[in-house]
């Protein structure tokens, strides 16, 4: 019977044999013969670690690299680890040096596309010498353009104008002229200027959008005194109402509304002949006609005038406020109707009425600071309740106008006077301001323009020498995302200073860029 080996004894052979110093290999008396028939020499077999094991050969150049088994160490190991572990290390540390280098590059180029970008906008937006040249011979030639414009408006006016201003200078003659020599038929002078005056305004006033004025209390004060003189004669109250509205709201509106004697201008002369001509008229019927042509020709005024006191035809001041209010009240309410409620939208969007005007005109005084301080719905009540205390307010000495030819005389002159004081500021304040400031300009512009270098009034700006603070900050100041350079930073042609070349708001606190045209 044959021996066998028990596992213990077989497994402390196979220590001895590994263990011992022979320096013939385990197994080197053997061949073996590999897949395809051939035979390997001896000492040629391994374990497990032949390339049958793996097929890949990076598998077997590593492990032929390794110590091997029986001279495998402790300390061999360690020395594996920590090669692995620099390598490790260093090509962490190529990788992030290479990051690094990147991220150096495309800052720099960052950089230098954003200063190209800045210098190219400064390019663009700061002017050649050429441009500036020509943009100061355009201001002069503005200039000069609008001091020849003014000119023209004051010394060599219109022919229209000065056809206006001969008529105005007419009018007041021929007006003293029928008021010493003919008063009885100045009313025919009135109506005649008032049938070609009225077409005219209609239709300027018309194309200017302001026809809305055209249904003030003035012209309603006309239509009645051409009613009372050609179609009523003879109604005593038509009479009384009109002379109360005459002398009362359209004489002292020459003061109110600022009608002055402005003898070029036609739209100011057709202005003040609203106003001023029916109380001239109806002081020519009253008190410079004589009676035998009043009992003829209007006996309602000689029935009035050479009434008794007491008498019923002998108008006192209440009776005289009071038929006086009943046309003004038709007037009233017809302007409310038409105008104010059937044209509110059209007045909203900027239509000019007398409500408007007078409320802009007066707001910074107390009554329209009153007007203003009311809910919307009850300014426009109570601008009309206004109108009618201030009408009642300048019929009050109507009955002294209406009994003393003296006073009423008087007062015309004081009213007429007003409006040629109205007519001197115009010309003086107005005009003669208007145009020294336009003097004073055109000086202050030669002045700047002669005092600079080469018709320059500052240096040239360019992007090396206006925008070099610019620049440098932007070299010095380090790029990331949080700071990033832009546009916006570069100040605009016409907000640089001539000195500095830095940036400063406008007067009205507003930027406005310009850009330079390429040629």
């Amino acid at each position: 019977m044959e021996d066998h080996d028990t596992p213990k004894e077989r497994s402390d052979s196979v220590y001895d044999a590994l263990t011992s110093d022979s320096s013939v290999p385990p197994y080197s008396d053997t061949t073996d013969t590999t897949a395809d028939g051939s035979s390997t020499p001896p000492g040629s077999r391994r374990l497990s670690r032949n390339p049958s094991f793996s097929n890949s050969s990076s598998y077997q150049e590593d492990w032929e690299t390794f110590p091997p088994l029986e001279r495998l160490t402790v300390f061999d190991l360690l020395d594996n680890l920590a090669l692995q572990k620099l390598e490790k290390w260093q090509q962490t540390l190529t990788a992030q040096k290479e990051r690094v280098r990147r991220h150096r590059e495309k800052l720099k180029s960052t950089s230098l596309q954003a200063r190209n970008r800045v210098v190219g906008e400064w390019r663009k937006r700061v002017p050649t010498a050429e441009e500036q040249l020509d943009k100061y011979r355009q201001r002069m030639r503005v200039s000069v353009e609008r001091l020849g414009k003014q000119w023209n408006d004051t010394a060599t006016v219109t022919i229209r104008e000065k056809i206006s201003f001969i008529a105005g200078v007419l009018n007041i003659f021929i007006s003293g002229y029928l008021i010493g020599g003919y008063p009885e038929y100045f009313y025919y002078w009135y109506t005649g200027q008032l049938l070609y005056f009225m077409p005219v305004r209609v239709y300027t006033y018309h194309k200017r959008g302001w026809h809305y004025f055209l249904a003030d209390l003035c012209y309603f004060v006309n239509l009645l005194s051409v009613l009372s003189i050609w179609v009523f004669p003879r109604s005593k109250r038509l009479l009384i109402s009109t002379y109360c509205l005459a002398y009362g709201n359209n004489a002292v509106a020459i003061a109110m509304w600022r009608n002055s004697m402005v003898f070029h201008s036609y739209d100011k002369v057709v202005s003040l002949f609203i106003h001023i001509m029916p109380p001239v008229a109806f002081h020519c019927l009253t008190h410079l006609t004589t009676a035998d042509f009043l009992k003829v020709r209007f006996p309602a005024i000689h029935n009035i005038k050479f009434s008794e006191p007491g008498s019923p035809e002998h108008y006192s001041l209440r009776a005289m406020m009071l038929w006086a209010s009943i046309p003004y009240g038709i007037w009233q309410i017809s302007y409310h109707i038409f105008i104010t409620v059937r044209r509110r939208e059209k007045i909203a969007a900027g239509r000019p009425t007398s409500f408007t005007w007078l409320r802009k005109s007066y707001a910074k005084t107390w009554i329209g600071k009153f007007v203003i301080a009311l809910p919307a719905q009850l300014q426009e009540p109570a601008f009309m309740m206004i109108q009618y205390i201030y009408a009642l307010l300048t019929m009050t000495p109507c009955p002294i106008w209406f009994w003393y030819r003296r006073w009423s005389a008087a007062f015309l002159m004081v009213v007429f006077i007003w409006s040629i004081y109205n007519g001197a500021t115009y010309y003086i304040d107005v005009f003669g301001k208007r145009f020294q400031k336009e003097l004073e300009q055109l000086k202050k512009d030669v002045a700047k323009w002669q005092s600079s270098p080469d018709g320059f009034t500052s240096p040239l700006l360019s992007p090396e020498n206006a925008g070099a603070h610019l620049l440098e900050e932007m070299a010095a100041s380090p790029m990331d995302d949080s700071d990033k350079f832009s546009l916006d930073r570069i100040p605009p042609l016409d907000t640089v200073s001539a000195s500095t070349g830095v940036a400063h708001p406008e007067g009205n606190g507003e930027v406005t860029i310009k850009e330079r045209k390429s040629v």
